[in-house]
Formats: C-alpha cells, structure tokens, sequence
C-alpha cells in the first residue's frame, strides 16, 4: 500500500469528525484546509443537524453552498463541538492556531462550546510550540510596539502581508507572525500577550485546548483523547 498523502490525511480526518458530531444540535465549525474537508463530509448529514456555527467568512461560504445553515455566534448559548485544524498541537493539547487568519473568531467559537475536536495530520504533531510561525492578530497602529515586545522575548514579528499588502483579517485587523519563539507554558504565556495592549488575539490556544485530536497518520487515524 503506498503512504497517502497529506491531503488524504486531511480527508479522512475530516470525516472520522463526522463520529464526534451530535445530532439534532448546532456544530461549531473552524478554518482552513482541513477544516474544509470536514465541512464536505459534514454536508452528507446535513438533515440530521440543525446548522453551525462558523469561525470565518470562508467556511459560512462553503458551509451555505453546501446547503448547511450558518448561525450567528450570538444565536447561541453554547455549542457541543467544535471541529476545527491547528497549525501544531503539543501533548498536552495546547495548539497553534491562525494560519488561516481567523485566530479570533475560532477563539469565540471555541469558547461556546463544551467540546474541542482538533483534526490534524501528523506533521503538527511537536513537542513543543513553535517550531510554526505564532500568528497575533493586532490592531494596526500597535503592530510595532507589540513587535519590540516580542523581540525582547527573543522573537521576531514580521506583519502579514497579502498582494504586498497588510493582511486584513475578517475583524478589520492585521496579522503579525512571530518566529524564534520557544513557548514552554503555553498558558502563561497566552495570559501574558492577551495582555499587551492592542493584541486582539495570540494565536496559542491553551485556555481552549483541544480536548481531542483526530491525527492522521499513514497508520490510520490516531485518536489522542487530553
């Protein structure tokens, strides 16, 4: 049997989070490449849930095209799942999030809901968070001063650009990506950069851990329960 690929890791990720779905309630669903598989799976029981809740732009598109009512986070009061990717994820369930820019709002939907499902292919797997670039979403006139602030940790912050412009999240703000980083508490350290002014939102989340991951491995899927 020749090794799948990463995208038919992503594939069967995405559908083993079909079994972690409960029927006749709302699902909260993330961002990005995986993500986007789940969703696909997810419209084939469309008519058994009652819709989702969305953490970008992107994913409320694809959710709508695919026939899946896409609810306000405000129409709801909590949420069972929560099936979202990470760009790395600890032993511990602590993850990376933002590659996809939607940090923010993964965060909220994230905190609505009683259960986290990660999904991710083995190469997110790490012992220790980051080795990916730590994404931040920042309000635009603070950028700098929140970079002087990461270069005194050891870090270096370069804002995202798009097109050769700054990246304009769904928020209306701007992403920087921080490199050097090695984060040995992750709680901690969120607690901290949640508090420098002007960051809206750090990319690492261990205040909503994940509390099971779905990893694709040329194995199979691996379930890690946290």
């Amino acid at each position: 049997m020749s090794e799948l690929t990463q995208d038919e890791l992503k594939t069967l990720v995405g559908r083993a989070a079909l079994e972690h779905v409960v029927p006749g309630e709302i699902v909260g669903v993330g961002t990005g490449s995986t993500v986007n598989k789940f969703i696909d799976a997810l419209a084939g029981m469309k008519d058994h849930i009652r819709g989702a809740v969305s953490s970008s732009e992107a994913s409320t598109e694809r959710l709508r095209a695919l026939g899946i009512s896409v609810f306000d986070a405000n129409e709801v009061e909590r949420l069972s799942v929560y099936v979202d990717g990470a760009d790395e994820i600890d032993p511990k369930g602590y993850m990376i999030k933002g590659g996809g820019a939607a940090l923010t709002r993964e965060k909220i939907v994230a905190a609505l809901s009683e259960r986290f499902v990660c999904i991710a292919d083995e190469s997110k797997w790490v012992p220790v968070l980051g080795r990916y670039p730590l994404p931040v979403e920042v309000i635009p006139m603070a950028a700098q001063q929140i970079a002087r602030r990461f270069a005194a940790l050891g870090g270096v912050a370069r804002l995202r650009l798009k097109d050769g412009v700054p990246l304009v999240t769904d928020n209306g703000q701007h992403i920087l990506d921080v490199t050097g980083l090695h984060i040995a508490d992750p709680l901690a350290f969120e607690s901290t950069v949640n508090d420098w002014p002007g960051v809206v939102t750090v990319g690492v989340f261990a205040h909503q851990k994940a509390h099971v991951c779905l990893l694709g491995t040329t194995s199979g899927v691996k379930t890690v329960v946290f």
